[in-house]
C-alpha cells in the first residue's frame, strides 16, 4: 500500500515524507538554508556561540565560524541537520504557543516543569544533547496538541 494513501488529507495541512538525510544530495540541498535558519534562531534566542556550537554537536570554533561566514560552503552531516531540524521545530512550536517576546525568551528562562528541575530548557538541552532536544520538542508539541 502507498504511504500517501494512509495519510489523512486535511485542508491547509501538508503531510510530507521527512527528508532523507542519509542522501548526500539532500544534505547538500538543505545545508545552507538549515544553517541560516539555525543562526537566525540563535540570534533571536541570544544564545552564545559556545552554546550554539554545542547545540550543533560540539563542533569546533573554526568550523562554526566558517559555517557562520559561508553557511552553504559545505554540506552538513546527518547529525547536524537533524539537530538543526529539532531546533527549528522547537522554535516553531514556541512561536505557535507564545507571543514572539516570550517565545524568544522561553529557552533561557528557568522552568518549573519537572523535566527541567528548575533549570532553563537550554541548559537541559545542552546537558542531554540531541535526546534533550527531542524531549523539549515533544513537550512543546504535546502542549500545542500536536502529539
Amino acid at each position: 500500500m502507498n504511504a500517501a494513501a494512509v495519510l489523512p488529507q486535511i485542508a491547509g495541512y501538508r503531510f510530507d515524507v521527512a527528508a532523507n538525510l542519509s542522501d548526500p544530495s539532500t544534505r547538500e540541498r538543505l545545508s545552507q538554508v538549515g544553517m541560516k535558519a539555525f543562526l537566525r534562531i540563535m540570534e533571536k534566542w541570544a544564545v552564545k556561540d559556545q552554546d550554539a556550537r554545542e547545540l550543533l554537536g560540539g563542533i569546533s570554533s573554526g568550523t562554526f565560524y566558517s559555517l557562520k561566514k559561508a553557511p552553504g560552503a559545505r554540506a552538513l552531516d546527518q547529525d547536524t541537520l537533524t539537530r538543526i531540524s529539532l531546533i527549528v521545530g522547537i522554535f516553531k512550536a514556541l512561536n505557535i504557543l507564545y507571543s514572539q517576546r516570550l517565545a524568544d525568551a522561553w529557552i533561557k528562562l528557568p522552568n518549573s516543569n519537572p523535566m527541567f528541575r528548575g533549570s532553563t530548557p537550554l541548559a537541559y538541552i545542552l546537558r542531554l544533547g540531541q535526546p534533550g532536544m527531542v524531549g523539549v520538542r515533544q513537550l512543546l508539541d504535546a502542549r500545542r496538541g500536536g502529539q
